[in-house]
């Protein structure tokens, strides 16, 4: 449901969809956190997206992944910020590959 939200143009509604399932004890997995920084990306909310993104592993248990960093990468070209997203291309903790240059990570097959 967060992706779906997210990719067709509802970013508030998924962010609150995903807070009510937070709120019902469900704990997300990787998977719905890219959705959510994707909901992030598609509603321009670069302050809520750098929150997730920067307490995934204290809050959720989850390390950033590469999708995680894709999206964020998108979010902040996307908002002009390109010294952030270079920076955050920059310190990456794996080799930097094609998506992260040119793919949202919603675009990605396999995923």
């Amino acid at each position: 449901m967060i992706g779906g939200l997210a990719q067709h143009g509802h970013g508030r509604e998924a962010l609150n969809m995903f807070n009510h399932m937070l709120k019902e004890g469900v704990s997300p997995n990787h998977v719905a956190l890219v959705s959510v920084l994707c909901a992030c990306n598609h509603a321009g909310l670069v302050t809520e997206a750098k929150q997730y993104f920067s307490s995934m592993e204290e809050s959720f248990g989850v390390e950033p992944k590469q999708e995680h960093y894709a999206c964020m990468i998108d979010l902040l070209g996307r908002a002009g910020r390109l010294d952030e997203a270079m920076e955050l291309v920059d310190n990456m903790p794996f080799e930097v590959t094609a998506p992260v240059w040119g793919c949202p990570p919603w675009c990605l097959k396999n995923s």
